[in-house]
């Protein structure tokens, strides 16, 4: 996919990040009760309100609750050293002592053997009310790696699986420009009854290198020499955020939540409950709770402020009700303040009706990855893929990330493979992975085997297809032959269309492997109708090699020589990452999202299979992360609720469903556009205009990455062009979030206002004349009105 800027960005972060309050030894502000110290025949007790720590030799630390009930035990530390490999302790001396403060604590000496080297590791272990601090010290060679870190913990008879929750906190940017969340750390949570809850906090920790039995606690460089390794342990009663912002002893806290799946509502004038969770970490306060919400237009859909208090180290909740709008979305903030000191948060809640989808395998609308992030469960998440529309997932197979083919099986959505080969084998390790693999995506039901994913490195020159052929096609394709398989192949989704890569996979006989052609069409800051000049597109972080339609007309260009071949957008983008130029603010994305759908409709294109549902990485799930733009790719938000772009993708689907293609439509104004289709409602007619150009956040001095991102309501398309159509009926008009307007006619014609932003549509009268141009009969555009400047590039 796209290559990624190192971003990085100040912001106006008025607590820190946890590290910072970790290494501070923030209590909790509750009524302490003073430490106990036991040590007998070689254990060591340190016991404080609501919790205690026993210590053993051999290394094992059991953490207790109030009753005295271990609820977690553990007994090693693990490093990692890139030369010698993993060392566990043989074992630990645990002894009575006390941090530099004073404050008793548990030392426990572990133990390696000859093999660990000059590796010495010391856990200090202290417990104030309710909370553990665990801190391990480690040093040895320069070849540890601080990142392979992992302490050993078994939770004991726990109630409900083990959970992995990201803290984050919004942030407004001190550049300027829209808010966005930041990870204050991650809570690895567990849960016994109904009444009583325990989570690990760490700074930092990757929920793919924990399971039942470790917990990755990467290590933080000490300036004395060495690393330190960090967890703070909680018992509590409340949300993981809220006991983070409590156990931290600092100021408020604020999450949001609703009382639906994904902030998902089905009709307009349903009621909206939006529940607002304060969390105190400092002394008892009055608290002034303010919500506003607005619509895509900008309109205020709701504001109000209420009062409250919150106990020292508790929390207190409100919940606001809001009317569902008619349709399209409701953008909500809320503010918690209490003096100087202040907390937001925001959230998105929308509208999207049930739909009866009809194309069934015909469908164009997939999803590029497989659904790894089963939040609420994975049944809500498949409810709203079929919500949603999407009726292809890229990759499915037993034992793979995500769900197994028999889950999509069960709701009739379809469902390919994606295995990634290496081109540095033997030509026999490379049959044997052909032979392994191809068996996986046959017992997987696999429609399509897409050989491997964006293996044209470096873009643009073409220098990786022959090895691509020789030691990953060719040997999948001969087993194919060798077996009988009935899987149709495509070759690797090519990182944007890379025409060099492609002529030689031509002259090398690739053409001839595949059944299907793939490539993922990257793009930057362009409008997804943009076509670069000339072909010598710069494959940069910002060049024009990163286009959609410029790629994919010579993708066409191509086939119109050598032969046709289906063609799958494997991986779509549309990523929004915050105050970016080269990516796309939330209203852009959306815009571009349907623009995109529709014109791969147009072109024939088999599948669009979108990159991808979440905001979130794999194996750090939720944990915000505004520097990576590979954190900002989904059609949903971290938080779940839906972005415009979701709704934007579902009105494609629909609109388009069993959508036939007809013609491009040409107007006398060469920057108006028009896309019609045939539909089961009538004609569905696409229209744009391009008087402000294909160049996107473009306003402004640029002098680095930054762009000030408007906020989602505000339209971003100075220029509005007016154009006359004749009409015998009001005109519907669906904008990207599927909003619908009726377009009154008057004196037998109705006006359309056009601008960057797609339109669908319906009571239009497209035709094609004597010439075979596909034209709105009588189309007049008026003189364009201008509320502002812009670049027409």
């Amino acid at each position: 996919m796209m290559t990624s800027e190192a971003f990085s960005r100040p912001t106006l972060d008025r607590r820190g990040f946890l590290g910072a309050a970790l290494a501070a030894g923030v209590v909790l502000v509750a009524e302490s009760i003073p430490t106990a110290a036991h040590a007998a025949a070689g254990d060591v007790t340190l016991t404080a309100g609501g919790i205690s720590l026993l210590a053993s030799p051999g290394g094992r630390l059991a953490i207790r609750d109030a009753g005295g009930v271990t609820r977690s035990a553990g007994s090693k530390f693990q490093i990692k050293d890139r030369v010698t490999g993993i060392h566990v302790p043989t074992g630990g001396t645990p002894t009575l002592s006390a941090l530099p403060d004073g404050t008793p604590a548990i030392r426990m000496d572990y133990t390696f053997d000859a093999a660990a080297g000059p590796t010495n590791v010391t856990g200090w272990f202290s417990v104030g009310t309710s909370r553990a601090v665990l801190e391990w010290r480690i040093t040895g060679a320069d070849t540890l790696v601080a990142d392979g870190f992992l302490f050993s913990r078994a939770i004991q008879a726990p109630t409900a699986p083990d959970d992995y929750i990201a803290i984050t906190e919004w942030v407004r940017d001190a550049r300027g420009g829209i808010p966005y969340e930041d990870t204050l750390g991650v809570a690895h949570t567990s849960t016994w009854g109904t009444g009583l809850h325990g989570l690990f906090l760490l700074d930092r920790s990757r929920q793919a290198w924990t399971n039942t039995t470790w917990v990755h606690a990467p290590g933080v460089a000490d300036p004395a020499g060495g690393w330190t390794s960090r967890a703070d342990f909680f018992f509590s009663e409340t949300r993981p955020s809220a006991t983070a912002t409590i156990g931290r002893g600092r100021e408020l806290g604020l999450e949001l939540t609703t009382d639906r799946d994904f902030n998902l509502y089905e009709s307009a004038g349903e009621q909206m409950k939006l529940t607002a969770l304060v969390a105190n970490g400092g002394a008892a306060r009055s608290v002034e709770l303010e919500l506003w919400a607005r619509g895509f237009d900008g309109a205020m859909l709701a504001a109000t402020t209420v009062t409250g208090s919150v106990a020292a180290a508790g929390t207190w909740q409100h919940t606001f009700t809001l009317t569902a709008p008619a349709g399209g979305i409701a953008l909500a903030e809320v503010v918690v303040r209490s003096g100087t000191d202040e907390a937001f948060a925001r959230t998105s809640l929308a509208v999207l009706p049930p739909y009866a989808y009809q194309a069934g395998a015909d469908s164009m609308f997939g999803v590029a990855n497989y659904p790894w992030l089963q939040r609420p469960s994975a049944g809500a998440v498949l409810d709203l893929w079929e919500r949603a529309g999407i009726n292809l997932v890229r990759i499915a197979y037993d034992g793979g990330p995500g769900l197994p083919p028999a889950a999509f099986d069960a709701r009739g959505i379809r469902h390919n493979i994606e295995l990634q080969p290496s081109l540095e084998v033997t030509d026999a390790e490379a049959a044997t992975w052909a032979a392994d693999k191809l068996s996986v995506a046959v017992a997987a039901g696999a429609g399509y085997f897409e050989v491997g994913n964006e293996l044209n490195r470096p873009f643009n020159t073409g220098v990786a297809a022959q090895a691509y052929i020789d030691k990953a096609l060719r040997p999948v394709f001969n087993r194919r032959a060798a077996t009988g398989a009935v899987v149709k192949l495509m070759n690797n989704g090519l990182a944007g269309m890379d025409k060099p890569w492609v002529e030689n996979f031509i002259a090398g006989g690739g053409w001839d492997l595949i059944d299907a052609f793939a490539y993922h069409p990257g793009r930057g800051n362009f409008t997804p109708d943009y076509i670069p000049p000339g072909d010598n597109w710069n494959t940069g972080g910002d060049g024009t090699y990163w286009n959609f339609y410029g790629g994919l007309r010579q993708l066409k260009t191509l086939m119109a020589q050598h032969g046709q071949k289906e063609i799958w957008l494997t991986e779509a983008y549309a990523p929004t990452k915050p105050n970016s130029w080269w990516h796309d603010t939330y209203r852009h994305a959306a815009e571009n999202v349907l623009l995109t759908l529709a014109l791969a409709k147009a072109e024939g294109i088999r599948c669009v299979c979108w990159y991808q549902f979440h905001d979130s990485v794999l194996g750090m799930p939720q944990v915000a992360d505004p520097d990576n733009v590979e954190y900002h790719y989904g059609l949903m938000n971290r938080d779940l609720s839906p972005k415009p772009s979701l709704l934007a993708y579902a009105t494609a689907a629909r609109a388009l469903d069993q959508a036939t293609f007809r013609g491009r439509l040409t107007f006398a104004d060469p920057r108006t556009f028009g896309l019609w289709f045939d539909t089961p409602a009538g004609p569905a007619v696409v229209l744009w205009n391009r008087a402000d150009g294909y160049l996107l956040n473009t306003a402004g001095q640029r002098t680095d990455w930054h762009f000030p991102a408007p906020e989602v309501w505000i339209d971003p398309w100075p220029t509005k062009t007016p154009i006359t159509v004749p009409a015998t009926t009001a005109v519907r008009q669906v904008d990207v979030i599927g909003q619908v307007r009726q377009i009154p006619v008057a004196n037998g014609n109705v006006t359309l206002t056009l601008d960057g932003a797609p339109r669908i549509y319906y009571g239009l009268a497209p035709r094609t004349d004597s010439q075979g141009n596909h034209t709105l009969a009588g189309a007049r555009s008026r003189r364009r009105k201008r509320s502002g400047t812009r670049a027409d590039r």
